[in-house]
């Protein structure tokens, strides 16, 4: 173990005091957060609108804001990215955090205060760091470096004032000088966005650091570690980095991953998730032998739970107090850079509420996001209709979902279609399918750049009535019962390609 190491885990138990602080009293701590929240909001245009002035308890706030989404908030935003203040928070807005859009946009553009970053995203990541600490007390991670890889990193000006870019990009940017010490690739680099070039450079760029941990969608960082050995000539990754010790990793299931890690890497290391949208970073691991992430209490984040069965409903929430373990809810947010009672689209489960555990259940709604692409059924609905027009096809149903990676391959979404009418050219409605959903779904956009994480769509055309008769054999014909027309995993897909007796 380096010498340095002793003082940077004693530096970790000292932050576990405050870290305890809210731990031991989580419910206490968010009615202090709701109450700061409120304070703030008060003398925005949002808050005069609602009469923040006026809330006594939480019962008010819940009974004066409705919940809202990305559509109902979007007006307010519009008018913070041509620089206008005290709109939805009451300090400058001068950056956004770009992600995946919603049912009319290709984009949506997440407000990022000051306090957001310092309370929530700093905050929060140096409170996992903590507690990897504690209870790695031998751990060199900070006497190394650690490689972040994020999805597209390009900033892009508004105006003097107004940027966006990526949440990672937006973190890097605002970093404390001193955390180029610590990280790797430098961020002439990392904010490149011609993700070819860049896939080559951060190889180059990190082959000779003392790498000691990663942070990232595991679809890049395969890539990034396939050029990496193939660059070297080493067998696995632990002979380039020997003392690499920790993969954080999120936004989408790592189970898919696992065992191309372990091949990758050559060596036992730790894994350790992590819930950071460009919403908040919600929460994190801090045992990584239990299931389930640390909701972060403290963090500039007030949270409600909606019942999932709530969603087409009155849409009641209930608090911290109320959750029961294994039950599905859909995460209501407010947080310090104005998203007043959002509807952040996940749903959750607390697998522990001693600690306070959480684990991604899915969205509300069928979507896939295997890949970081976050394609929802609305993006696939609006592609059929285009490719369908574009060939003079006619489609009855579909079903979609991941090809994972392979050794020989890059990911893929495989599309199961019934034609009431069939192309003349499959080929060529492929294409159409896939440059509708690159026009729009940015991120799927992203991801398919050069076919460095997703290749082509894979389209297998089923015979008619085959997800009727599929659905007859279950019991569920007519009704409600519908095929899911996009899954995350291959269960639905790989079920239906055997009973249509189809080549896998």
């Amino acid at each position: 173990m380096k010498l340095l190491s002793p003082a940077i885990s004693r530096f970790a138990r000292l932050r576990l005091w405050s870290i305890e602080q809210w731990l031991n009293d989580p419910v206490s701590t968010q009615f202090t957060v709701w109450q700061d929240l409120i304070a703030a909001g008060q003398y925005t245009e949002f808050g005069r609108q609602f009469h923040f002035s006026e809330i006594q308890s939480l019962q008010d706030f819940k009974e004066r804001i409705p919940i809202q989404d990305y559509e109902s908030l979007k007006p307010y935003i519009e008018r913070m990215m041509q620089g206008e203040e005290n709109v939805l928070w009451n300090t400058p807005i001068n950056w956004f955090a770009k992600s995946s859009g919603t049912t009319s946009d290709k984009s949506k553009f997440i407000p990022v205060s000051e306090e957001s970053l310092k309370e929530n995203h700093f905050k929060g990541s140096k409170d996992i760091l903590s507690l990897y600490y504690v209870s790695h007390p031998e751990s060199d991670l900070l006497t190394g470096k650690g490689l972040v890889i994020g999805g597209s990193h390009q900033i892009s000006n508004i105006n003097d004032d107004v940027h966006y870019g990526d949440l990672s990009a937006v973190v890097l940017q605002n970093s404390p000088f001193w955390s180029n010490w610590i990280r790797t690739p430098d961020l002439s680099i990392a904010l490149m966005d011609e993700w070819e070039s860049k896939i080559e450079q951060l190889a180059k760029a990190t082959i000779h650091e003392n790498v000691t941990s990663m942070a990232g969608v595991p679809t890049w960082l395969i890539v990034l570690l396939r050029r990496i050995l193939e660059i070297t000539g080493k067998s696995t990754i632990s002979e380039v980095w020997p003392g690499l010790e920790l993969y954080m990793h999120g936004g989408v299931s790592f189970v898919p991953y696992k065992k191309q890690f372990e091949k990758l890497i050559g060596k036992q290391i730790n894994y350790l998730e992590v819930y950071n949208a460009s919403e908040g970073f919600f929460a994190g691991q801090d045992d990584i032998d239990k299931e389930g992430m640390l909701l972060m209490c403290d963090h500039g984040i007030f949270y409600e739970f909606m019942p999932v069965y709530e969603f087409d409903g009155d849409r009641k929430t209930i608090q911290l107090d109320e959750v029961e373990i294994g039950k599905n809810y859909a995460l209501v947010i407010t947080t310090a850079g104005g998203l007043w009672r959002y509807l952040v689209g996940d749903t959750i489960q607390f697998t522990s509420l001693d600690p306070f555990r959480i684990k991604v259940s899915g969205r509300l709604k069928h979507y896939i996001n295997a890949f970081g692409e976050e394609v929802i059924v609305d993006n696939t609905d609006k592609a059929i209709a285009i490719a369908s027009e574009k060939t003079n096809a006619v489609v009855n149903d579909y079903t979609a979902a991941p090809v994972y990676f392979s050794e020989g391959n890059n990911g893929a979404h495989e599309w199961l279609i019934e034609f009431e009418k069939e192309p003349a050219d499959l080929n060529q409605f492929i294409y159409e399918l896939d440059a509708a959903l690159k026009s729009i779904n940015s991120d799927y956009e992203a991801k398919r750049h050069k076919d460095i994480a997703l290749r082509m769509p894979v389209v297998k055309a089923v015979p008619k009535n085959t997800f009727n008769n599929w659905l007859n054999s279950k019991g569920k014909l007519g009704g409600q019962h519908k095929v899911p027309r996009l899954s995350n995993d291959r269960t639905f897909l790989d079920e239906i390609i055997v009973f249509a007796s189809m080549p896998s």
